[in-house]
């Protein structure tokens, strides 16, 4: 095991940053990776039917990705500023953390207009981040954020968000609003393919985690257990607990999708050992996480991981070289480099077993 920053690091050409998703939703490679024998298979995404088996339950991230970066004007100056809204106060749709460019300059009661949409800066938290309160609230809030608002892609991408990103940076099966970043593992699955797996006996479950700063603020130090990450909101109900507790009771397993599913399953382990562990593998509940998950940690719940390939030196490849090794996890990564695998939110998945 590794606690130093830069046992994470790794060299990327640029050119294998994905810049825009497949033409087709799916149509990626999987890397399936056998941590028992340490080996892998170089695949197409639509294969993953083939590593599942009846009594599996897939366990997917329902957050929505919402349009969460506003490009607007101070009234008092005219002066552009952008913020990106971070997460919403529970009940108060009009009420949000966000991140401020130039943060110095939206500075306590002022107005910050983006058109008909406008919000106050109620108090400054440092570090650029503020809490606003909108002018409309509820419904009518959503309706207005989703036609002023744009998709809020990572900046490594060096892009601004087109029209098609509303689209293929949501998963088909978001619901809940509420994530400033997608979980982009489910960016590979289609309706059909989820039927498919479906049909195979393999069940479905849900979670929802709120992606958010969390993810990608850098790790500084380079003891990474100085490293401190933003809470993001949480939620297992307890019918998808029990679809999670049945699969591990009668012995199949529980397949993550992304890292922001083991980060929420991780979450609400329930810690029990013996018989309970089995009968109460996760507990349902909700709240804020700041879980930070790197070896030697060991995984709960999780038995298998879908996942894309994430940054170097970044929080993500901490967790899952807890989850498979940071050697062999380094290894793998190599492979996908020499075979030009696509990397990061719009590239390629592993199939982590």
């Amino acid at each position: 095991m590794s606690t130093r920053l830069s046992d994470y690091d790794y060299p990327l050409p640029e050119q294998l940053i994905a810049l825009y998703p497949p033409a087709r939703r799916g149509d990626s490679r999987l890397l399936v990776v056998h941590c028992a024998t340490h080996t892998w298979e170089d695949r197409m995404f639509s294969d993953i039917i083939d590593y599942l088996d009846p009594g599996d339950v897939l366990v997917l991230n329902k957050t929505k990705v919402i349009p969460a970066r506003l490009i607007g004007r101070r009234t008092s100056t005219g002066a552009e500023i952008e913020l990106l809204l971070l997460q919403r106060f529970e009940g108060q749709e009009e009420r949000w953390k966000a991140l401020a460019r130039p943060g110095k300059k939206a500075k306590e009661g002022e107005e910050i207009s983006f058109g008909e949409l406008t919000c106050i800066v109620e108090q400054d938290l440092g570090e650029g981040e503020k809490i606003v309160q909108f002018n409309y609230a509820g419904e009518a809030f959503w309706r207005m954020l989703d036609a002023t608002g744009q998709m809020p892609l990572p900046p490594y991408l060096h892009r601004a968000a087109e029209a098609s990103d509303k689209d293929r940076y949501q998963t088909v099966f978001a619901e809940v609003p509420g994530a400033v970043a997608a979980p982009t593992a489910g960016l590979h699955f289609t309706p059909e393919l989820l039927a498919a797996i479906e049909s195979k006996g393999v069940r479905r479950a849900h979670v929802t985690l709120h992606t958010g700063l969390g993810t990608f603020r850098p790790v500084q130090s380079e003891d990474i257990t100085q490293h401190r990450m933003h809470e993001e909101y949480y939620e297992l109900d307890e019918a998808d607990a029990a679809i999670i507790n049945a699969a591990k009771r009668s012995g199949g397993r529980v397949v993550a999708v992304g890292t922001t599913t083991v980060r929420t399953l991780e979450t609400v382990a329930s810690g029990a050992g013996g018989e309970d562990a089995t009968r109460h593998a996760v507990r349902a509940g909700s709240g804020m996480s700041g879980i930070f998950i790197y070896p030697p940690y060991q995984m709960q719940v999780p038995d298998a991981i879908v996942t894309n390939f994430h940054l170097p030196r970044s929080t993500l490849l901490m967790m899952i070289s807890a989850f498979m090794g940071r050697e062999f996890l380094l290894e793998c990564y190599r492979h996908a480099i020499e075979a030009e695998y696509r990397f990061f939110s719009y590239g390629d998945a592993m199939l982590i077993l």
